[in-house]
């Protein structure tokens, strides 16, 4: 029987008198795309970065691969850390270093590939992103998509088991959205597990194997994107989605 890689057990995450994350307990299953939606300030981003404890939580677990990071020193964590992929709003690039150079820097500082290898495999990953004529840029010569396509590049150079997305398209023009999330259609297609925090509701509807709703801290409802967008369960996510284009 297949076990879970993401396993969360009655997480909860206060900041000062705030609960944010209230009791959350989901199953992130190898090979699944969650998406998650709701309204701002639902928890949603501060979810996603618990998973790999870039937000430590207050109380409840977070394992990944068997292994709950919780219990973990950081050392440990930092090695588990390495396989969970984070795409972020802003791109992260560094600006110093161009295209090719951003995407070999974790492995080989991290992992130890040397640079004949890192170099090659940089370059594999520009082509999946359709960037490989970008190599030798620097980020601030990048728009905003192509910059968001490094870094997805760049968090897949590690060869994640997971990848975790915190609202990858926010930023971005409109017209540059899609180019973003064909790449991580791709993805999906190729069987990455993945937990997207996202507004684009068609991306749910088309990509997602579950839709996870969330709403004043915990997640409301779980469904398949064609139960879910059709016969949303909960008053809560029927108001959500009344109010948005879908």
């Amino acid at each position: 029987m297949t076990k879970p890689i993401i396993e969360v057990k009655n997480l909860a995450k206060n900041f000062g008198k705030n609960t944010v994350l209230k009791d959350i307990t989901e199953d992130v299953m190898p090979g699944q795309v969650i998406v998650v939606i709701g309204p701002s300030g639902s928890g949603k981003s501060t979810f996603l970065r618990c998973l790999n404890l870039l937000e430590t939580p207050t109380s409840g677990e977070v394992a990944f691969t068997g292994e709950n990071l919780t219990t973990l020193d950081a050392k440990r964590v930092n090695e588990l850390r390495e396989q969970m992929g984070m795409v972020f709003q802003g791109f992260n690039l560094f600006p110093n270093m161009s295209v090719l150079e951003n995407i070999k820097l974790a492995p080989m500082k991290v992992k130890g590939v040397d640079d004949k290898t890192a170099t090659q495999r940089a370059h594999e990953l520009l082509q999946q992103v359709n960037l490989d004529d970008h190599a030798d840029a620097f980020p601030n010569s990048l728009s905003g998509g192509q910059a968001q396509r490094v870094a997805i590049a760049r968090a897949l150079a590690m060869d994640p088991k997971v990848m975790l997305f915190d609202e990858p398209t926010s930023a971005l023009d409109p017209e540059m959205v899609g180019e973003v999330l064909n790449v991580m259609q791709d993805l999906a297609n190729q069987g990455m597990t993945m937990v997207v925090v996202t507004h684009e509701m068609g991306f749910a509807k088309s990509v997602a194997d579950q839709v996870w709703f969330m709403a004043d801290g915990y997640i409301q409802e779980t469904n398949t994107p064609d139960e879910f967008f059709s016969h949303p369960q909960t008053e809560r996510a029927q108001d959500f989605l009344s109010k948005i284009l879908i």
